[in-house]
């Protein structure tokens, strides 16, 4: 894992949407359709927001951004690593990163959304220290929906 480089990068830049791509591609296959929640490539730029892509070598692998809700909360969106490279801590790095991010931010709590058919996601967050909260946003009531909270 220590040889995974992290680079804040726009959320649209050509490897970030690669992944994206990637990641809306293992909704479909995972929950029939893409993530159809709305998001704007500014809400993940600075001041307020941030976008992490992860490489190892040249190779874009992981992905991760976070973006304001509120003066005290941001929410952590497309926390991703490609199949090939998981098992190895990647996720587990990006997450630390993005948390670091947050408190330069200001925030002083972390929000984020996941499905219930992604049940690695689930672990990594609730082994995180992530606890489970009500819906928010976007996801509120959705059946598949699992949400998750933090203080900093």
């Amino acid at each position: 894992m220590s040889d995974l480089e992290l680079r804040e990068e726009p959320y649209d830049a050509p490897a970030a949407a690669a992944l994206i791509e990637t990641l809306q591609q293992e909704y479909v296959d995972r929950y029939g359709g893409p993530d159809d929640a709305p998001v704007q490539p500014q809400e993940f730029g600075p001041p307020h927001g941030r976008f992490l892509v992860g490489y190892l070598d040249t190779l874009p692998v992981a992905m991760g951004g976070l973006r304001r809700i509120d003066l005290a909360t941001v929410e952590i969106k497309r926390m991703y690593v490609v199949p090939d490279h998981r098992g190895r801590g990647l996720s587990r790095a990006v997450l630390a990163h993005l948390e670091e991010l947050a408190r330069t931010v200001g925030a002083q709590r972390v929000v984020l959304e996941t499905g219930m058919k992604q049940p690695e996601a689930m672990r990594l967050y609730e082994t995180s220290g992530y606890e489970r909260i009500e819906g928010f946003g976007h996801y509120c009531g959705q059946e598949l929906s699992v949400s998750y909270g933090k203080n900093l």
